[in-house]
């Protein structure tokens, strides 16, 4: 018999659990040549605005030992522009899609968002990106449990879609932020964006990307994410979507039996761009040779 990948994250219903994360897939289009994008579970678009942004000055991203840092600062042609010219195209490619969204200036600008993907028909959930640490700013939503709480509440008049809340893992007790969030209504939980991080060139003496500090992904955080998504999971009944260094069936394995009803595939989108797909047929034969029927049968076995 072959094995169930079929999750729920809220109401939103997936054939198999394997995503990919927002900003490291563009608008789908560029990796379309590469794989069968109706493969996947779904697709996170890039994080948009209400307003266009030209994002940070260059250079915005740089290699660190397994790894990346990314200094991009949002750049996205802007709620108006990304329902004219990507939507149509990404809607054509029969995914579900999740839409990140985040606020420049005020937090009531999710809420402006929210309200207008709400009645579009083929967006199939929300991301409230409220972990950004691109954008220089001195506190982060998703380092305040009651900030969080009071987007997340605004956002969840605002639309009945899945609304899933991405946080911050620069913070002293994730687990404060996850339940602040599950209270107030979200759907679902996307663990972890990315570490604070900076890289010097010791020749120039001058940081090697232009903001100074950015965000660090790859495999050099897994361990942390995984630990994260496993506190996290031992405190919310909400869904998890892991992330952080999943470059391999078996990095995405460590999220699922640490909790996390799904995973998500980002900087190793970069590297292989079939990561993806690979992950999805190495789960269903991982589940077969240990002889497992349904995926939600694994998630958060981990034995201690």
């Amino acid at each position: 018999m072959k094995p169930n990948l079929k999750v729920n994250i809220g109401r939103l219903k997936l054939k198999n659990p394997v995503l990919v994360a927002s900003g490291t897939f563009g608008y789908a289009e560029e990796f379309s040549s590469f794989i069968d994008l109706k493969q996947l579970g779904a697709i996170v678009t890039k994080t948009i605005t209400l307003r266009p942004r030209q994002g940070n000055l260059p250079p915005r991203t740089c290699e660190t030992p397994a790894g990346m840092l990314n200094s991009i600062g949002l750049e996205n042609p802007g709620l108006r522009s990304f329902l004219k010219d990507k939507l149509p195209r990404l809607a054509a490619y029969g995914v579900p899609l999740i839409v990140s969204i985040s606020s420049e200036r005020d937090p009531r600008e999710f809420t402006e968002l929210a309200r207008a993907l709400d009645k579009i028909r083929s967006v199939a959930a929300i991301e409230l990106n409220i972990s950004c640490p691109n954008l220089g700013k001195g506190t982060l939503i998703s380092q305040d449990a009651l900030a969080t709480y009071g987007v997340v509440k605004e956002v969840r008049k605002s639309t009945k879609k899945t609304l899933i809340t991405k946080l911050s893992p620069n913070v002293t007790s994730i687990t404060d932020i996850a339940s602040a969030a599950e209270e107030a209504g979200s759907d679902a939980l996307a663990l972890i964006n990315t570490i604070t991080g900076m890289s010097i060139d010791v020749a120039s003496r001058k940081p090697k990307i232009a903001m100074a500090s950015g965000g660090l992904s790859g495999p050099a955080i897994r361990p942390i994410a995984v630990r994260m998504v496993w506190e996290v999971y031992q405190k919310i009944k909400i869904p998890i979507i892991g992330m952080g260094g999943i470059i391999d069936t078996d990095s995405a394995l460590e999220f699922i039996l640490a909790g996390a009803t799904a995973i998500s595939v980002g900087t190793a989108n970069f590297v292989n761009p079939q990561t993806t797909v690979e992950i999805i047929d190495g789960i269903e034969d991982y589940l077969k040779k240990n002889k497992i029927n349904s995926l939600k049968d694994l998630t958060g076995s981990l034995r201690c």
